[in-house]
């Protein structure tokens, strides 16, 4: 097995330093809009932040797409 040299880890970094970026934007994004809600779909808040914490960038996504109730944060859905 080979191992991942500096100059092989130098050539890499301009391709990593943009999605370490992605994917912590997307974890904080994600665990404020978790803690800010009421419910969410399932009613689990615990499994979801499980979820956005454990499966990377892949998870935040995953919780936005599927995890959110429309209008149940705070200010949002109550019109009067």
């Amino acid at each position: 097995m080979e191992r991942i040299g500096n100059s092989d880890l130098l050539s890499i970094l301009p391709f990593l330093i943009p999605l370490i970026i992605l994917e912590l934007g997307l974890l904080i994004w994600a665990l404020l809009d978790i803690i800010k809600r009421e419910r969410v779909r399932g009613g689990n808040k615990v499994v979801w932040i499980l979820v956005i914490v454990l499966i990377n960038i892949i998870g935040p996504i995953v919780y936005f797409i599927f995890g959110r109730e429309e209008g149940n944060s705070e200010g949002e859905g109550e019109k009067s």
